[in-house]
């Protein structure tokens, strides 16, 4: 099981996290139930891994996701987008089937 984040969605988090204070261990992505597809994206700063999340790093960023969550993410390019309309984090999840019509939840 395998996620990947781009070089700009991890310079994104890397300037963020740099200005916590105390300076969390690093990132955890999951997927929480809700939204009016089903299931939604979380990122959260994290203190730890909690013993059994799979735990990645992206040029010295560690990125801790819990068992559940990986099954749904299996294969997910998170990206940073910037464009006129506004950023944000984008997440390419080859799981998905349907999303809702604003886009921020989704079904598998």
């Amino acid at each position: 099981m395998q996620i990947e984040l781009t070089s700009k969605a991890v310079s994104k988090v890397k300037e963020i996290l740099a200005q916590q204070e105390p300076k969390p261990a690093g990132l955890r992505v999951s997927v929480v139930g809700g939204g009016c597809s089903g299931f939604s994206y979380q990122m959260n700063f994290e203190n730890g891994s909690n013993g059994i999340d799979k735990v990645y790093e992206f040029d010295g960023l560690k990125v801790f996701v819990d068992q559940a969550s990986l099954m749904y993410l299996d294969g997910t390019k998170i990206d940073f987008l910037e464009t006129l309309e506004g950023s944000g984090f984008k997440f390419e999840n080859p799981n998905v089937k349907t999303t809702c019509g604003c886009g921020s939840s989704f079904s598998v």
